[in-house]
């Protein structure tokens, strides 16, 4: 099998990217870049997001999760701790967070630490989920091997029995991470390749250098 793909090509011209326009601190664009994504439309999920880890194999492997809130600390978002991710983060802290947004031609690549939320910040989030959810965290062995749909339809069967009419828990190997950034590049696209890119790098706990990068 074989595709030439070669003339899948676009030109660039929405927006820019100039570093008298860029605050000192990247969390402050990166509010800026998500506001006007939402307000644009054309995205479905602004929140989607690729998490990259190195694994236990020693092999990198990105997924798609939802960011589920942001602060000047960094980039929250939720998940099973004894997942494949979980467990890959648990042996290297070290993830890559990035964000594709092309109804504006841009991207924003993280390189960050994560470490967990304090436990009652996941109690909060997973107490706003619904209840569908909730029992989903708790029906899924996730990144373990099942037979089958079958085998998690019942599961979830059983739990909603077991759970009708009660409060359901947050499983304790659930819950939530916080990648604080270390380097934060912003992607803009630009007419002929030229492409603007801004990155930023913490240089102790407060301040961040500021550099453009070749395209």
């Amino acid at each position: 099998m074989q595709q030439d793909l070669s003339n899948y090509r676009r030109t660039y011209e929405k927006k820019e990217l100039l570093e008298d326009s860029t605050p000192g601190n990247p969390m402050e664009l990166f509010q800026t870049w998500f506001y006007e994504v939402e307000k644009t439309g054309g995205v479905e999920e602004a929140n989607a997001m690729t998490v990259s880890t190195i694994g236990v194999d020693g092999f990198p492997k990105n997924r798609v999760v939802l960011l589920k809130k942001y602060t000047h600390e960094g980039f929250i978002f939720y998940t099973n701790y004894n997942s494949e991710k979980g467990k890959a983060i648990a042996a290297n802290p070290n993830i890559c967070l990035s964000f594709f947004w092309p109804n504006l031609e841009r991207q924003v690549i993280v390189k960050g630490i994560a470490e967990k939320v304090a436990e009652n910040l996941s109690d909060g989030y997973f107490e706003s989920r619904p209840d569908g959810s909730k029992l989903g965290a708790l029906a899924s062995a996730q990144s373990e091997v099942v037979s089958g749909r079958k085998e998690l339809e019942k599961e979830l069967q059983r739990l909603e029995e077991e759970f009708r009419g009660k409060e359901i828990p947050r499983p304790g190997h659930w819950g939530g991470y916080l990648v604080k950034p270390v380097s934060v590049e912003f992607w803009q696209g630009r007419p002929n390749r030229l492409h603007d890119r801004i990155r930023y790098t913490l240089e102790n706990e407060l301040d961040w250098k500021k550099e453009r990068l070749a395209p």
